[in-house]
């Protein structure tokens, strides 16, 4: 019992510190869990032989990851994305693999060891990508988005991997015979060969129809035994059966797979794809999740507790040298990829530059390769490390993709630069620079009070779409003073800053506070920390772009609980006042740059002035009379709302 405590204890402290460290420094989790492994193991010897016995365990982590994966895949879904999948996700899955495969044959390996490096190889890390896409906010442009399609390719083409891999055992053939499906995986899993079985000793067509009746069984079970039975356990109201029906869920298809021969990962994702489209799928996901990336985590902390340190530094050269190949190798196929199929500039580096790594995945298969005798013991050691080199390169392909975007961003600016603007062959007293979201909804109400405006905006197709609906904008980057001055800047009224580069904006409310002291200047904040830089600037009134329709959403929340109309507005109205008040003070205490957390004035005010704010709100709440000025306000904007459609001729806004 001491030993298991001890081992217990090793591992989750390991993976405790490294990990939340990996995610600080923006590494993944995936290479957190694999340093931790690397401390415990080769490092500090902590740990020993039992981590291989532990592997065999954790490796159910995969079945649940697929598990999870094919509930976030549709039938549907699916079908709609079959040509980005079958078409970009296919080929660089099928192109990689084959480039792979002749390097492998090239240095002098069999073709069935050369195929399962090139499977190996072809994933990318679906972990650290979608992560970094994710922070960085790149998941909504075309590379992105070409990125995601990949990834969920590869995700998919990893079941017909681990299918794939026992037949190109080169030392037991017998073994890849008998087994039409992953023996290796089934074996992973905890079942010993020899053990329970329901198609050992039977005919072939005996054992396909087996096979096929399991398949069937998940599919129909998945249709329609689950929603009586989770509508049975529900009755319970207890959270524990229901995580446990959900695990039993995932362990009794697995065991029935390897029953019949079949990779228990490939009947976990199946099962996960017919309960994609059920009303329990979010439920079954949050029960699986927390153990899945426990088992999983524990997986790759074993990966790195067996990386043999005397070998890497005893063939150091070899392994750098053929995880850069590999990346230059998996670069170009992507390259090539992206130009087929049009993606452009910064996002087609991003593409290359993004996915150019070995996956997570490489792990799983890579054991599975070693127990079906595909891959040798010293090939594994060194795929291994190629695997967590090239993961541990991730970072570094996307600062060089950031200094290669910036120097592209420059480029495209000085060619807009070259570009002439427009001539601005008109006047008013409203400026507006940018004409996004949030810049369009302000130069519609101002035109339609029948004040002239002048847009200005970098962007000729924006520009071009406006004035096809017939709004007039005048194409030039607005930060530029000449352009400024000649969109009448010396004699406008008002500013309106509405740009979505935050940087480009501060510079642009410095210069026009700089040129014009008197000018009133309303500018679009981020975030806080963006009201507070633009309040330096100069800046009269700034709006944060998702503030007031927040306040909307959270005052139809409380008139949909216990508050009336009149007291949700009392309070809404409170807190907008507190918080501009809250701004003001706490823009005298910010410091540039240095983050707020790390202010002590400032967090000591801020918790100060939030208690002040529940005060407010008490007060609104209890005071009548301030609830009657609201429903004052909300009456008289009702029926100024209602005069002016009657004016109009036009059926009331619903709109608040």
């Amino acid at each position: 019992m001491s030993g298991f405590l001890y081992f217990a204890t090793i591992y989750l402290a390991a993976a405790v510190i490294a990990v939340p460290l990996a995610a600080r420094f923006r590494m993944g989790s995936v290479l957190g869990y694999l340093l931790a492994g690397v401390a415990i193991g080769p490092l500090f010897g902590l740990v020993g032989g039992e981590t291989a016995s532990l592997r065999t365990y954790a490796e159910f982590g995969v079945v649940m990851m697929l598990f999870i994966i094919g509930l976030e895949l549709e039938p549907r879904t699916l079908w709609g994305m079959r040509t980005t999948l079958l078409g970009l996700g296919g080929l660089q899955v099928g192109l990689t693999t084959l480039a792979m495969m002749l390097g492998g044959m090239a240095l002098g390996l069999p073709w069935q060891t050369a195929l399962a490096i090139g499977l190996v190889l072809a994933l990318s890390s679906t972990a650290i990508v979608l992560q970094t896409l994710t922070e960085k906010g790149l998941m909504k442009t075309p590379g992105g988005k070409s990125s995601f399609s990949v990834l969920l390719t590869q995700d998919v083409a990893v079941i017909p991997m681990l299918a794939l891999l026992p037949l190109l055992a080169v030392a037991q053939p017998d073994d890849a015979q008998s087994s039409l499906f992953l023996w290796g995986a089934a074996h992973a899993a905890g079942v010993e060969e020899g053990g329970m079985s329901l198609v050992e000793g039977l005919p072939g067509w005996q054992v396909t129809l087996m096979t096929l009746a399991a398949v069937a069984a998940v599919i129909v079970g998945g249709m329609y035994l689950t929603r009586p039975l989770f509508r049975f356990i529900h009755m319970a109201k207890l959270r524990e059966i229901q995580t446990a029906t959900a695990l039993l869920i995932v362990i009794a298809i697995a065991l029935l797979m390897t029953l019949v021969g079949l990779s228990p990962a490939l009947g976990a994702f199946l099962a996960g794809v017919v309960l994609a489209s059920s009303e329990f799928k979010h439920e079954l996901e949050s029960n699986v999740e927390p153990f899945k990336g426990l088992l999983l985590g524990l997986f790759f902390i074993t990966v790195g507790a067996g990386i043999d340190f005397g070998f890497l530094w005893a063939s150091f050269g070899t392994v750098v040298g053929l995880t850069l190949a590999m990346m230059a190798a998996k670069a170009a196929v992507l390259y090539g990829l992206a130009v087929f199929f049009g993606i452009t500039g910064r996002d087609r580096w991003l593409f290359t530059l993004g996915l150019a790594q070995a996956g997570e995945f490489g792990f799983v298969l890579l054991s599975f390769a070693l127990q079906t005798n595909v891959i040798a013991g010293e090939a594994q050691q060194i795929l291994l490390l190629m695997v967590a080199l090239s993961m541990l390169l991730t970072p570094l392909a996307f600062i060089a993709w950031e200094a290669l975007s910036d120097r592209m961003e420059a480029g495209d600016g000085a060619r807009d630069a070259r570009q002439d603007p427009d001539e601005i062959d008109e006047d008013g007293p409203v400026i507006i620079a940018g004409i996004g979201r949030f810049g369009q909804v302000v130069n519609r109400m101002v035109q339609m009070s029948g004040t002239r405006t002048i847009v200005l905006d970098h962007d000729l197709s924006t520009i071009e779409l406006m004035r096809r609906f017939g709004f007039k904008g005048f194409f030039g980057d607005p930060t530029r003073p000449e352009l400024l001055h000649a969109a009448g800047l010396n004699e406008a009224r008002v500013l309106v800053v509405a740009l979505d580069d935050k940087h480009a904006a501060l510079r642009l409310v410095k210069y026009a506070r700089e040129a014009r002291p008197d000018l009133h200047i309303v500018a679009r904040a981020h975030d806080r920390v963006h009201v507070y830089q633009l309040y330096a600037a100069g800046a009269d009134d700034i709006v944060r772009e998702m503030f007031d329709s927040s306040l909307r959403a959270a005052r139809y929340v409380l008139e949909n609980m216990d508050f009336s109309p009149f007291e949700a507005s009392a309070m809404e109205k409170a807190f907008f006042k507190h918080d501009r008040r809250i701004l003001r003070e706490l823009a005298a205490l910010w410091q540039p740059g240095i983050p707020v957390e790390e202010n002590e004035d400032y967090v000591v005010r801020a918790r100060e002035l939030n208690a002040e704010l529940e005060t407010e709100l008490v007060r609104a709440l209890d005071n009548p009379e301030l609830a009657e000025e609201a429903a004052r306000e909300d009456r008289n904007a009702a029926k100024a709302e209602l005069s002016y459609a009657a004016r109009k001729s036009v059926p009331r806004s619903t709109e608040a």
